[in-house]
């Protein structure tokens, strides 16, 4: 698993995902998940759990092996009948010091998600609850929301959504990301700065060829 230091943690908390989607090529990235939790920022590596959809026997094999600072990224295969996890699961993910989950499927006890800053992700809600017969994966290649999401990749989700690292693009991601910030906080005051003549608008409007 790549460790992720004090540092880089530090880095990633001050890069919104827009600007880490915008660095690789705007073509990464989770959609059509939605945000349960209060807004908190998601920084960790992925373990990655498969299952049959509607089944979360191999969601407590994981949970038995998750060590802190992973997130749970589960591949439920969108399915909106049945929901993997509720608030017991996330209570004891959070004693491991799982850093939250990623789920494409439902989840359930909405409310204790809602009142906590625990990240998680999903697809949708529903009462009723999971199937424990499996079958299932852990820490193989999983597809959550168009993304493939590997085994210990970097996991970064905001309000904006979830962005992807692969870990050998980390620092290169990163450094991209925090020039890229740099640029946009420049555009930023000469915006607030009321100039009637904005450099960067017509830097975007010469190369579209349309001044």
């Amino acid at each position: 698993m790549t460790t992720l230091t004090a540092d880089i943690i530090h880095d990633l908390n001050s890069l919104a995902t827009p600007l880490i989607s915008d660095v690789m090529a705007r073509m990464v990235g989770i959609k059509g998940l939605q945000a349960y939790h209060k807004p908190a920022k998601l920084i960790g590596t992925a373990l990655t759990v498969k299952t049959r959809p509607g089944d979360n026997l191999y969601l407590y094999k994981a949970l038995a092996q998750v060590r802190p600072g992973e997130v749970i990224v589960i591949d439920g295969g969108g399915d909106d009948n049945n929901a993997l996890l509720g608030e017991i699961i996330k209570r004891y993910a959070q004693s491991k010091g799982c850093s939250g989950f990623i789920v494409d499927g439902a989840i359930r006890d909405i409310g204790a998600f809602g009142n906590d800053t625990f990240p998680c992700y999903a697809r949708s809600h529903i009462h009723r609850g999971p199937y424990k017969t499996g079958p299932g994966q852990l820490r193989t290649a999983v597809s959550i929301g168009g993304q493939v999401v590997n085994n210990g990749d970097i996991i970064v989700g905001d309000e904006d959504g979830i962005v992807v690292i692969p870990p050998e693009q980390l620092r290169e991601v990163i450094t991209a990301a925090q020039a890229k910030d740099k640029v946009e906080q420049e555009m930023m005051a000469e915006i607030a700065s009321g100039r009637e003549q904005q450099n960067w608008l017509d830097s975007i409007l010469i190369a579209g060829g349309i001044k």
